[in-house]
């Protein structure tokens, strides 16, 4: 197994399903120490590994970012990559139906951990004079019926690039993958744990065909297939790419 993470320490939020799960197996694959991270207890299922450090939080709130930060520098001595994987759709439906606090709900979820986490994670990076940040952000920046989360996602993006422009001179990389239509078990803990009407199923399936439609290859990605790329940015392979939102869509640029 290839070991590009030896020693290094990376914090992976989102960590208890799906791509931040896959992330931070992936990690200690290849040799690093991870803190993962989720506001689901699921995150403990990770605790057998060696080397992690398994932690929950509310990551909406930039205290328990913070608090975050602290531990895994206190738990491992230093930290040398985030993952920003926390976000995801809560209410897929056309804007008009939304209401005004499901609008500032999908902010929440989809921006402020990204900001509060590189808030938080950029004084031990800046002291160290080194790390790297990969933000998940989506291609959904483009789509139908998600119109707050793609509004959302596309402020990570702009952090991206503009965190990118303020470190870059400091040692500090950021770069973001936009994922596409990805296939992963289906969430143990949903984002949104009402029943969906017939409309609302409707309308997510109105998203699940647009997404197909765009993408070049005419299918969801896997789960490995949007972690390599996490991964590749991450990694010391990449080490003259900063700034960059990675489109993992089969061919769709978002």
């Amino acid at each position: 197994m290839n070991k590009r993470f030896q020693d290094k320490v990376a914090v992976v939020t989102g960590a208890a399903q799906g791509i931040g799960r896959r992330v931070a197996e992936r990690l200690l694959e290849e040799g690093a120490r991870v803190v993962a991270v989720d506001r689901s207890e699921l995150v403990f299922e990770l605790a057998g590994h060696e080397g992690v450090l398994c932690l929950t939080a509310d990551l909406e709130q930039a205290g328990d970012c913070r608090g975050v930060m602290d531990a895994a520098v206190e738990r491992f001595g230093r930290l040398d990559i985030l993952i920003n994987n926390v976000g995801g759709t809560i209410w897929a439906k056309p804007y008009e139906f939304y209401r005004d606090e499901e609008i500032e709900a999908e902010v929440r979820r989809s921006l402020f951990p990204t900001l509060w986490c590189c808030h938080a994670a950029l004084p031990y990076l800046l002291e160290q004079g080194a790390g790297a940040i990969v933000n998940v952000s989506s291609i959904a920046t483009r789509g139908i019926n998600r119109v707050p989360y793609g509004a959302a996602k596309g402020g990570v993006n702009a952090l991206t690039a503009c965190l990118a422009f303020e470190t870059a001179g400091r040692g500090i990389r950021v770069n973001a993958t936009a994922p596409g239509g990805t296939e992963a078990p289906p969430r143990r803990i949903p984002r949104n744990g009402a029943a969906q009407s017939e409309q609302e199923k409707a309308w997510y399936q109105q998203i699940v065909e647009q997404t197909v439609e765009s993408s070049l290859m005419k299918r969801y990605g896997t789960l490995d297939e949007q972690v390599g790329a996490i991964l590749f940015l991450a990694s010391d392979e990449a080490s003259y790419i900063t700034g960059v939102v990675l489109p993992v869509g089969g061919g769709d640029l978002g």
